[in-house]
């Protein structure tokens, strides 16, 4: 088999193949069998018929289509492996030419991978907002600690914001009760929003024993977005009594001693988390300048998949939370063509990331290990809601564990570019990222040296008699 490529766009190139006829031997012997067992001939066992006998009556055309439509998928991978081609999807195959009993010949159009000419990358700069701690955040917090640890008390009174309330509602539609949205006993906060659009005004200045009737609108079921009127009926009212925030809820509430060192816990946790948040802005910082420092065309093909997976992934997400693409784009602010060139820049951009990603690891010859690749099974599953195993299993029976390295090598790749990179605040201070931790502290590299030379330190031998 001959094989040639010639490009037709940076991302596109052309496969021309000739085969010799007698490569095509194994698959016209297997198109025979094949069609031997379909066929019932008068004296032949089923199975057994020649291939002359065939050729009478079935006819050479329908056998030689068989063979070459069983042989075109291992002829165009040979020749993609001869040519060292890094294709991407499926390839458009045309028959060019065939001559029975002398040679084949079919072209194959096929998108690749970009030749991309990365530039030096060390050292690249970028820029990330300030870690900023407001005392509201902080207060915010402690007042969540102290509401976890508060007391329900009843209380004699019409309903009042933030109250905790028993009710019972009924909804109807022109006087025809709805029986899918008929609740009693349910346990609601005032001003949570947590219901139904109207609830919170309809109950305030209520008292046990009263009802209100508000117009709203379903948020599920049959009647999803009509307008439907609901009967609202308060049974119990609770004002929720909280604890003084003191030294001595500090040691109830936390290992603390104090208040004073309760507040200080806070504001680390608060600051160890913005800190992570500090990082995902660099790298997103930093990969995007890259990209604005290199020329990466995208495969058309490639880009229709990108697009149709993404509004895909949407179109699931607004179905599970019953809104519209019209109510999206409100809340976006954002008209249908500013959504699409929005997700096409969004896509391209992606795309080019990963070329870009997949060729750093090349160059720094990384690869993903057994317990790397367990933990990212583990993090996708607990996004997923489903066990390790369960995704694991998802994973392999669809040959996702592919695409599952690549994400792990090219997370670990965009984390060298980050670590290498010079990230800085507004404020002008460097951004400390290479001994970063998952829980937002920082690794101490004098201690881990210390750790790592008393690990390589041989062992002492055992003192002589």
């Amino acid at each position: 088999m001959k094989s040639t490529v010639e490009s037709v766009s940076p991302t596109k190139v052309r496969l021309i193949v000739e085969v010799p006829f007698e490569e095509l031997k194994p698959s016209l012997d297997a198109a025979y069998q094949s069609i031997a067992q379909q066929i019932v001939v008068p004296g032949f066992r089923k199975g057994k018929v020649p291939p002359q006998v065939i050729d009478q009556r079935v006819g050479r055309g329908p056998v030689l289509e068989e063979a070459i439509n069983d042989a075109l998928p291992k002829l165009y991978s040979q020749a993609v492996q001869d040519n060292q081609v890094k294709a991407i999807g499926r390839p458009e195959v045309d028959v060019t030419e065939f001559n029975d009993k002398e040679s084949l010949q079919f072209s194959a159009e096929v998108e690749v991978r970009p030749e991309i000419t990365l530039p030096d990358l060390d050292g690249i700069e970028a820029g990330v907002d300030d870690i900023a701690i407001g005392d509201d955040e902080v207060t915010e917090q402690i007042e969540a600690l102290r509401q976890r640890f508060g007391s329900l008390n009843p209380v004699e009174r019409a309903v009042q914001d933030k109250d905790f309330i028993t009710i019972d509602l009924s909804a109807t539609k022109d006087g025809e009760k709805i029986e899918e949205a008929q609740a009693t006993g349910l346990s609601y906060q005032v001003g949570s929003g947590q219901l139904l659009d109207g609830l919170d005004e309809a109950v305030i200045g209520l008292s046990a024993d009263e009802s209100a009737t508000f117009t709203t609108q379903l948020v599920g079921g049959e009647l999803k977005g009509e307008d439907v009127q609901v009967e609202v009926k308060v049974t119990a009212v609770k004002e929720q009594e909280l604890p003084e925030f003191d030294d001595d809820f500090a040691q109830t509430a936390s290992e603390f001693d104090t208040a004073e060192e309760l507040t200080a816990d806070v504001r680390g946790r608060l600051e160890r988390g913005k800190r992570l948040e500090q990082a995902g802005d660099a790298r997103d910082a930093v990969l995007e300048k890259i990209l604005t420092m290199v020329d990466v065309p995208v495969p058309e093909g490639l880009l229709t998949d990108e697009l149709a997976a993404r509004r895909e992934n949407l179109e699931q997400q607004l179905g599970y939370s019953g809104m519209t693409f019209a109510q999206f784009l409100e809340g976006e602010e954002q008209t249908e063509e500013e959504f699409d060139e929005d997700l096409k820049k969004r896509s391209e951009d992606a795309i080019k990331a990963q070329f870009v990603l997949d060729m750093v690891a090349e160059q720094q010859e990384l690869s993903v290990n057994d317990q790397e690749l367990t933990e990212h099974i583990v993090r996708h599953a607990q996004r997923s809601s489903v066990s390790p195993d369960q995704f694991a299993q998802h994973a392999v029976e669809n040959n996702l564990v592919p695409s599952l390295v690549s994400e792990v090598v090219r997370g670990k790749a965009l984390a060298h570019l980050v670590e290498n990179a010079k990230v800085t605040d507004a404020s002008g201070n460097e951004v400390e990222l290479k001994t970063l931790q998952p829980d937002g502290t920082y690794a101490d590299p004098e201690a881990e040296q210390a750790d790592t030379d008393e690990a390589a330190a041989p062992a002492e031998e055992p003192a002589k008699a």
